[in-house]
């Protein structure tokens, strides 16, 4: 379904350990029943599915701009930390334990000692195998051969005899579609768990993807995404299957393999399907530390150190929100890690938003344009006329920053102005709360005997302020179109004064 939908070359949607887990507590927290699982899990994913898909839809993908990279780093970081100390216990033989990463971490190495040493050796085995491969040889799929020779030694040496854990039997099976029949309060019981699962799904899905385009110079459309990621949801739920995601694992092990196309999950799924039916038997030998190191090494490249590295060098609060967001995951699972990562970027661009730097203009030498004095030492400025200019977008959270900053430049000027010029070029919108306090900034300038003139709006702006209080009170010959077309009405206006009065 999500290579006929999806959009990302990369991308291999499928069963997660983030999906499963949040898919069995969602499921688990409306029925224990071990009978009523499988109805409620497909109903579950049907839910998900619908809210993806009506999201996408409602091209609501927007909201993945406000996930800072950083935020998004620390996440992936964090879920492939998770993931590798989960495969850890396989290879070398350890239970997994339960509990945050921590506890699972301190489960698997304080039983050091009981290590089985066969397991261990086929473990490590398979992957120092697998980076050599890909050093030496980096065209060969390393994770087929290393896959293939594992089945041939397994069964050749017996290694399950030997204490080495095996797949075992795997049951044959196609699926065949089923609606989930579960009374109806049980899909309304769903649906508040089914909105977080969505977002972690939506969110694993998504940063993989975008990840994988970013390296090969493409671009993933969130609300395509958000769709066709809802679409195949639906389609699991109606097959009788749980929650899916996008596999770092898989995805990454399908890139390493020199996938570059959709085709690489049609092909899969065509083969997973010929080998639930006829090829299980298969990989009945197959030990269990292979498929751990081979899960291991395909999630290795979302260890980014080098980047954490790059942002302790150059940007140590985007290094601090990707360790928070990367200790979130680690301490509280995916979901409430993937919570922190939205929390902080949305603290991240409210704090950018709301400051904003009122630049002090000056003409620039031999010209009529006008720039900021701070870059431009030789920009001539008038004493009579204070030109500012808010660097950014105006809102509900800065304008008030912004009043505050103009009557302070306006306070520390050597000579009193005789007016204020406020340049609005990077503003293509201004709401009544920014016109609302623009004309509180425009009765404390009258008290002063300073008048404010507005340059260089935007169309929207502009109709904006026509049909607000202010633009009566400012008048046909207090808004401009430049900055220069202002100062020369300010000073024209000084030269129709009596003498004392322009004093």
């Amino acid at each position: 379904m999500y290579a006929l939908l999806g959009r990302s070359n990369f991308l291999l949607i499928g069963a997660t350990s983030a999906a499963a887990v949040l898919s069995a507590a969602t499921v688990s927290a409306v029925s224990p029943a071990p009978e009523d699982a499988v109805g409620l899990s497909a109903a579950l994913a049907v839910i998900v599915g619908a809210v993806l898909l009506a999201a996408g839809l409602a091209r609501l993908g927007f909201l993945t701009n406000f996930l800072a990279e950083p935020a998004l780093m620390g996440f992936l970081f964090g879920m492939a930390l998770t993931i590798v100390v989960r495969q850890a216990a396989k290879l070398v033989g350890a239970p997994g334990g339960d509990g945050d990463f921590f506890e699972r971490l301190w489960t698997v190495l304080s039983g050091a000692p009981h290590w089985p040493l066969v397991t261990l050796a086929v473990g490590a085995g398979a992957l120092a195998l697998l980076f050599l491969l890909e050093r030496f040889v980096p065209r060969l799929p390393a994770s087929l051969i290393v896959l293939v020779a594992a089945l041939l030694l397994s069964a050749a040496l017996d290694l399950e005899s030997h204490g080495v854990e095996t797949v075992g039997h795997i049951p044959s099976a196609v699926p065949v579609p089923h609606l989930p029949g579960i009374p109806a309060a049980d899909w309304i019981a769903l649906f508040g768990g089914a909105l977080g699962v969505a977002l972690v799904v939506f969110a694993e899905a998504f940063s993989i993807a975008n990840r994988f385009a970013r390296e090969h110079g493409q671009e993933v459309d969130a609300n395509r995404e958000m769709a066709a990621i809802g679409l195949s949801n639906i389609a699991v739920g109606l097959f009788r299957g749980f929650v899916v995601s996008g596999s770092a694992s898989r995805s990454a092990a399908a890139a390493g393999a020199g996938g570059r196309t959709p085709m690489v999950s049609l092909i899969a799924a065509g083969l997973i399907l010929l080998t639930g039916a006829f090829l299980t038997p298969l990989f009945t030998d197959l030990p269990e530390p292979v498929l751990g190191a081979i899960v291991i090494f395909a999630v290795r490249g979302f260890l980014r150190v080098g980047e954490l590295r790059r942002y302790f060098r150059l940007d140590r609060r985007s290094l601090w929100v990707a360790l928070t967001s990367l200790f979130g995951v680690l301490l509280f699972d995916l979901l409430p890690g993937l919570l922190l990562a939205v929390a902080l970027s949305l603290v991240l661009f409210i704090g950018a938003a709301s400051r904003r730097n009122v630049a002090v203009l000056g003409r620039l030498p031999g010209s009529r344009l006008y720039g900021d004095t701070s870059g431009h030492e030789n920009a001539a400025t008038d004493p009579a006329v204070l030109v500012v200019r808010p660097d950014g977008s105006l809102f509900f959270g800065n304008v008030n920053r912004v009043r505050l900053a103009v009557l302070e430049r306006l306070r520390t000027a050597p000579l009193a102005p005789r007016a204020v010029v406020l340049d609005l070029t990077a503003c293509f919108q201004l709401g009544v709360p920014v016109l609302d306090t623009l004309e509180e900034l425009r009765e404390e300038l009258d008290r002063q005997g300073v008048a404010l003139h507005l340059s260089r709006l935007r169309s929207p702006a502009a109709g904006e302020l026509a049909r607000h209080p202010l633009g009566d009170h400012l008048g046909a010959r207090g808004v401009h179109r430049t900055v220069d077309e202002a100062v020369a009405a300010v000073e024209a206006a000084a030269a129709e004064l009596p003498p004392d009065a322009a004093h």
